[in-house]
């Protein structure tokens, strides 16, 4: 069991072969965190970690006690206004104006398994024995709330999850205006945090810091998760590198405005806090009503980012994302989009298709374009039939030439917006988010669907069903290209008005819900102009995102690299496009378009029939290198070796490695040529130092810890004088090293 209670010491500890989570009731019934870290050993014991002390400046909880301050102990869930002057997990306004609670240890149960949250999506078990639960009940009983704590530890994962319940038992109406998921008070602020940031086209740079004094942050109001920042962050030791050293992450299972924040007190101890941005947020919780908050995952690694990164792409390859694609191989895709935009008919789909099937492509997407009126971005989002101008024979005639063609079909969708040139908004122009009075700003000249109101996430149900059960499609693309401003709903009544950005990610998981059930077998992708939404969230629905609008294969070096800091290689959508790049006009070769692409779920964003012969003949091979690949790719272990981020972030390098140690896949780029450079080596990661690899194009074969220790010697650069035979002269080069076990 790994969930151990002692009844002597109130202690709860939570521990596998890989980490010790360990908190305690302390004298005011409220719990008191001991210890998050590496595995130690279970005793009877740990009060002596509970630290008190009197100090000057202190409020006490207990008149003659003057050790006994919330200001200095560590805590698992802190409320507003008991002495605890940092920022708390929950605040609660009650009838009377009071923000003051006292919630009180009640009771607690260990069940095996993981519950679902209701309404939100989470990590999972298969089988019960996977992992173990504990749910703490806590309780206010001026109130009468109750607050109900969830922590599941995992038997073999070194990750705990966490999620928190708030339900009114009482007969006031309560106001809950912060409801963070997890709070952890760490022992000290000796760390480095890690954060990812960015903006449309360049998402999720990995940024970094010291911890200083005082509150640092990171947040969305954006109604998503946000290119911006991400609901992603890193405490990490300051020796702490990619391969070694302490390391801890937290990851927030939502797709809305969120907060996650390190506050360093003034003892420069750290409180990690995570949950729903409590700004522009209040939901009144009536009697009776439940509150459920999202999942944060949090990943202990002592074997640094890279250690760290493995624990979340495993527990998101297989307990996070669900159903029939979960384990199975993602199909090679063109999308239409760069090559056409609005301008195409059925005949220049078709030649696209056919080109594309030559080359072993296996999946046909039509982007945006094919509905209503579409012919630019003003009109017709919201009318979800097809522009008979376009396509005679609507998706049902097109999806099934296409499939005729030995190809499989798939379609974009934008089901959370509106465009005011429509059939949807001249019938329900109240079904947009808005402030009765106010001024409707828009972006990309649409509007955001209110899907906290359940009659319009019906309608969009009953659209996107009506177009996939009437033709033979297997993937979706779930777009979504704008925030949201003046948020309000006309459905809602005043009191309810800061619940709308809650509601709507809770109607969007809806919609969401239902599609996946009744269409178990269309793979979803989504996306949110570009990265916008690349949170656990979207890959509960869909188990693979649009990594980034921009496909410049120099960028998406630092995109997919950062995005892999939390997010594995079988949730990234990664694209192969024509130049200059339709993003930053930057020329690069077909080669490293391709060997960059590789590393994600492979595919094209690009006008085939434009190609030359021998451009043809190299995406031929890089589809069948792929295909060779994409199980390892897909499901084995990633290293991040060289990264973009580095002072000197000119060469840039990742490998993937089978769960068997028997192959793996090494990706090495130069970003721009140098001046006679000295010689290079590579130090590979994950291999068996007692296998012996051979290396495709290579004469020697080498041992794992040879390649690991000595490393991979690379090929001669330009020097400026002799040039090597095989070297590959000036800027944006790449390789990839396909190792295999030799077998005896």
């Amino acid at each position: 069991m790994p969930i151990h209670f002692n009844e002597t010491t109130k202690e709860f500890h939570l521990q596998n072969d890989g980490l010790s989570y360990i908190f305690t009731i302390i004298k005011n019934r409220q719990l008191g965190h001991l210890y998050f870290g590496k595995r130690i050993h279970h005793r009877e014991s740990f009060q002596h970690l509970f630290k008190t002390q009197a100090r000057a400046g202190m409020s006490n909880v207990y008149e003659g006690d003057l050790e006994f301050s919330l200001d200095i102990i560590k805590q698992e869930y802190p409320a507003y206004g008991t002495g605890d002057y940092r920022e708390p997990a929950f605040h609660l306004l009650q009838e009377d104006g009071s923000r003051t609670t006292q919630f009180e240890y009640i009771s607690h149960e260990i069940i095996n398994g993981k519950p679902g949250l209701i309404g939100l999506p989470a990590t999972y078990t298969e089988e019960d024995e996977e992992a173990s639960t504990l749910i703490v009940t806590l309780k206010d009983t001026l109130i009468e709330a109750e607050i109900e704590l969830l922590y599941t530890v995992y038997e073999t994962r070194n990750v705990i999850t966490r999620s928190v319940r708030f339900l009114n038992k009482g007969e006031q109406r309560l106001q809950l205006t912060r409801s963070l998921s997890a709070n952890v008070d760490m022992f000290d602020a000796d760390f480095e945090m890690l954060q990812l940031s960015g903006s449309w086209s360049r998402e999720r740079h990995v940024k970094s810091r010291e911890l200083i004094s005082g509150i640092q942050s990171i947040s969305s109001t954006r109604g998503t998760s946000s290119t911006q920042q991400n609901p992603f962050l890193v405490l990490k030791r300051k020796s702490a590198d990619e391969h070694q050293g302490e390391v801890f992450g937290f990851n927030l299972v939502y797709s809305g405005n969120f907060l996650a924040q390190v506050e360093v007190d003034h003892y420069d101890t750290a409180r990690v806090s995570m949950g729903i941005n409590p700004f522009d947020f209040n939901w009144l919780l009536g009697p009776g009503e439940v509150f459920q908050a999202p999942e944060v995952v949090m990943v202990y690694s002592s074997e640094g980012l890279n250690g760290m990164s493995q624990e979340f792409h495993s527990l998101y390859r297989e307990r996070l994302v669900r159903g029939y694609w979960r384990d199975k191989e993602r199909p090679v895709l063109v999308n239409n989009w760069e090559a056409t935009y609005f301008d195409f008919n059925e005949e220049k789909l078709l030649n696209i298709a056919k080109e594309s099937k030559e080359l072993g492509i296996e999946l046909f997407v039509l982007d945006d374009g094919w509905f209503g009126k579409r012919d630019d971005d003003t009109t017709s989002l919201g009318d979800w039939y097809a522009d008979r101008t376009k396509l005679p024979n609507g998706i049902e005639g097109i999806s099934r030439k296409i499939t005729d063609l030995g190809m499989k079909f798939g379609l974009w969708f934008e089901p959370e917006m509106v465009n005011k040139q429509s059939d949807l908004y001249e019938q329900h122009p109240d079904w947009i988010i808005q402030v009765k009075g106010r001024n409707n700003s828009h972006g990309r000249n649409q509007y955001v669907l209110d899907f906290s109101r359940k009659e319009v996430v019906d309608n969009l149900y009953k659209q996107m069903a009506a177009v996939l059960s009437s033709s033979p499609i297997s993937y979706v693309k779930w777009d979504m290209n704008r925030y949201m401003t003046e948020v309000g709903s006309l459905a809602l009544p005043a009191e309810r008005q800061s619940e709308v950005a809650h509601r709507y990610i809770l109607g969007v998981y809806d919609l969401y819900e239902r599609l996946t059930s009744e269409f178990p077998y269309v793979l979803f992708e989504s996306c949110a102009s570009g990265g916008a939404r690349f949170d656990p969230g979207m890959l509960y629905y869909a188990p693979q995102t649009w990594t980034s609008d921009d496909t410049d294969a120099i960028e998406r070096l630092k995109i997919q690299y950062g995005t892999s800091m939390a997010y594995p290689l079988s949730s990234m959508g990664a694209h192969v496009s024509d130049i200059p790049n339709h993003q930053v006009q930057r020329l690069t070769g077909l080669e490293m378009r391709g060997d960059v692409s590789l590393f994600g779920m492979f595919g094209y964003e690009l006008d085939i029939t434009k190609m030359s012969r021998e451009e043809k003949e190299e995406v031929k091979q890089q589809v069948s290198v792929y295909k060779e690949n994409r199980r390892l790719i897909q499901n084995g272990t990633f290293y991040r070796l060289l990264s973009p981020f580095d002072e000197n972030g000119n060469y840039v390098s990742w490998m993937v490695v089978s769960n068997d140690q028997k192959e793996a896949l090494v990706g090495y780029y130069k970003i721009l040529a140098e001046p006679n450079p000295g010689f290079k080596k590579l130090l590979l990661k994950g291999l068996d130092r007692n296998k012996e690899y051979a290396i495709e194009g290579r004469q020697w074969s080498y041992f794992g810890d040879e390649l690991m220790n000595a490393g991979l010697m690379l090929d001669n650069e330009y020097s400026g004088s002799t040039k090597p035979q095989e070297e590959k002269l000036g800027d944006f080069r790449s390789r990839i090293y396909k190792l295999k076990e030799i077998d005896k």
